[in-house]
């Protein structure tokens, strides 16, 4: 792999394939408590714009699952951007540590960490991808579908960060991803351009979220307001209405759908409780799995070689 994980790009198809398969080894090792401590001596410094409990614990957690140690840093320790350069704050954790996850609003700065950095940088989320989760789908995918590609997913939402990051694996692994998405919502076009001109999957925009789901083996959401977003949510509450994932949109699927959410859930808005809490979601097999996957992740990125 290349020195950091901030897009599924940066991966080839064989490191993605090798990235499940890894995550799926330590999820049964950590059943097992055979795990070991392949970081042991290691230590993980986490930058946090954005506060989130599952991305703090499961880095956390993982890394001493791994034997190594993760600390936590909010918006009070590091001023990233705006007391102290991205480029100064890179420098100077990579003396103390041997790896740094970042969690962030602005995609330039994770691209910053990772350019004046000389230990692996791991993006945790920005504003326009978000890597570790679509990972983690795609590990949760190949455990239910006995496959991670050659299936179809139905994604109803925002063309937001968590789109971009399906974009980017359908850059990468052959499937079809249609995207059912109001508009004025479109993702990126260049994520968009890219994806397409890879020739690899199948993609398509729709803007009826029923046809985007006849056929589908995953439907996928999000929340439709994400952080950074608060003062929009009463218009884009009104702009998706239609966009709900509910058992009439279940319906238009193939009969053993599988559905899935990032998380948090807005229950009521983009999903219903029938759906998130019946026998076609995977949405809590979904968030175990982003940590075995972020385990397979720094391990590949901060293991000692030879």
């Amino acid at each position: 792999m290349n020195k950091d994980f901030l897009a599924i790009t940066d991966c080839s198809a064989d490191e993605l394939h090798d990235l499940i398969r890894l995550a799926m080894d330590l999820k049964k090792m950590k059943h097992r408590k055979e795990i070991g401590a392949p970081l042991k001596g290691k230590t993980l410094a986490m930058i946090f714009q954005k506060p989130s409990a599952r991305t703090r614990v499961s880095f956390e957690t993982g890394m001493y699952l791994l034997g190594g140690h993760a600390l936590y840093l909010g918006p009070a320790e590091v001023g990233l951007g705006k007391r102290e350069s991205a480029a100064d704050v890179a420098r100077v954790l990579s003396r103390f540590n041997d790896g740094i996850m970042a969690r962030l609003f602005e995609h330039q700065l994770i691209v910053d960490l990772a350019k004046f950095a000389t230990v692996p940088v791991v993006n945790g989320l920005t504003d326009f991808n978000h890597p570790c989760q679509v990972m983690g789908d795609l590990m949760t995918i190949e455990e239910h579908l006995g496959r991670s590609t050659d299936f179809q997913i139905t994604y109803i939402g925002d063309g937001n960060n968590m789109v971009h990051s399906w974009l980017n694996a359908a850059a990468r692994l052959p499937f079809t991803l249609h995207l059912a998405i109001p508009e004025g919502y479109d993702p990126d076009p260049g994520v968009m351009k890219r994806a397409v001109d890879a020739g690899i999957s199948e993609i398509r925009v729709f803007r009826d979220p029923a046809e985007a789901s006849k056929h589908a083996d995953i439907l996928y959401t999000d929340v439709w307001a994400s952080m950074g977003q608060e003062s929009e949510a009463n218009k884009r509450k009104k702009d998706f209405e239609g966009y709900q994932v509910n058992d009439t949109i279940v319906q238009c699927a193939k009969p053993g759908v599988k559905v899935m959410h990032c998380l948090p859930a807005h229950r009521g808005d983009e999903i219903t409780d029938s759906v998130m809490d019946g026998s076609h979601a995977i949405v809590f097999d979904e968030a175990e799995n982003r940590m075995h996957m972020q385990n397979a992740i720094l391990i590949r990125l901060m293991a000692d070689k030879g």
